[in-house]
């Protein structure tokens, strides 16, 4: 029988092994392999992208230790060795055209400790456990990957070139996926010219591969499904998810304030157990950093697969059309994006 229960009343105490322990790809990609990516034959550059992930996975399993020869040791010239390749790799492309599927690909391949997680689950990581506790825990890792790199403020791009820093000064080889190249993050963000240095730190590690393909941006977001109404709101609650185990029903401006209560870096384990969730009485989003940390929720739902039936506004319309032409465009045209496939899939079963 279904159990409802409320996000609301949820604030879960993680232990920073625990949080350590969910930097692994989402159950969507948890069976993914390089043979299970199909490459578009018109987009030469995916299949060098396998290509070379494959050979960055090779070098890892054939190293010895944590990846030996540290950055700096490189960067100065290691005596008589052979010079090195950089540590680590990224891969720039548009939204659609696999990026995630090859990073979870390479960590499945990869023999050893390692890491996967989102450019802000690792922003957050740092901020429950502390920058020197983040170090070093990462630095006894092989591999770090990091999904859709990006640059929110002046403050993550000091903490980013530094963490950075320090694991390629450990030797952990580091792979990175994002919709903009190393050189440009920032940009429309912040002041990115006046931190040039941190950025060229960063940029410098990795060697840049192009990943082609249509950018759903291009294309267009797909129309979200027609929110039911408040009188429909709990007769279709019980037919479509009457069948599952715990589900969510929450008003939507309860949930947006207890997120506030949240640390992002628990989201994973917030909505653990939940097989569906129900918002009553959506409404548009107007302060950004409300929006941002809404945007860290949807990505951890769209993870877990979990089906959505919502009242009041669609989910083309739960940020401001300032927020969808702003410097955090990416972001939030990704929120929709996923938002509105979890709508689709909780209204018709449609997969997201």
């Amino acid at each position: 029988m279904v159990a409802y229960e409320h996000l609301t009343d949820r604030r879960p105490n993680v232990s920073a092994d625990d949080l350590l322990a969910g930097f692994r790809p989402s159950e969507r990609f948890g069976e993914v392999s390089f043979d299970t990516y199909r490459p578009d034959p018109n987009q030469p550059s995916q299949q060098q992208a396998v290509d070379a992930l494959k050979a960055f996975g090779a070098s890892i399993n054939s190293a010895g230790g944590s990846g030996g020869g540290g950055f700096f040791s490189r960067l100065f010239g290691g005596g008589s060795q052979a010079p090195a390749t950089k540590n680590g790799i990224y891969l720039d492309g548009g939204f659609g055209v696999g990026k995630t599927h090859l990073l979870a690909s390479l960590w499945h391949m990869a023999e050893g400790p390692k890491a996967f997680g989102t450019f802000v689950e690792y922003t957050n990581l740092v901020g429950a456990m502390s920058f020197r506790k983040t170090v070093d825990a990462l630095s006894g890792y092989k591999l770090v990957c990091i999904d859709e790199f990006e640059l929110d403020d002046p403050g993550d791009t000091v903490l980013i070139s530094r963490l950075m820093r320090e694991l390629s000064d450990a030797g952990v080889k580091i792979a990175a996926t994002s919709n903009t190249l190393p050189g440009s993050l920032g940009e429309g963000r912040f002041a990115a010219s006046d931190f040039k240095r941190e950025i060229q730190v960063l940029a410098d590690q990795f060697d840049v591969l192009r990943v082609d393909g249509e950018d759903f941006r291009h294309r267009g977001l797909p129309s979200a499904p027609a929110p039911v109404t408040e009188i429909e709101f709990d007769a279709t609650v019980q037919e479509r998810f009457g069948g599952l185990g715990a589900v969510s029903v929450d008003n939507f401006s309860d949930l947006i304030e207890h997120l506030s209560h949240v640390h992002p870096s628990r989201y994973r384990q917030f909505i653990e157990g939940l097989e569906g969730i129900a918002w009553r009485n959506v409404e548009t989003i107007t302060e950004q950093a409300v929006a941002l940390r809404f945007v860290v929720l949807a990505d951890r739902l769209y993870d877990k697969d979990l089906p959505i039936i919502s009242s009041g506004v669609p989910f083309d319309e739960v940020f401001t059309a300032e927020m969808m032409e702003g410097g955090y465009q990416k972001k939030y045209f990704r929120a929709v994006s996923r938002l509105t496939a979890l709508a689709r899939q909780g209204l018709t079963g449609e997969d997201a």
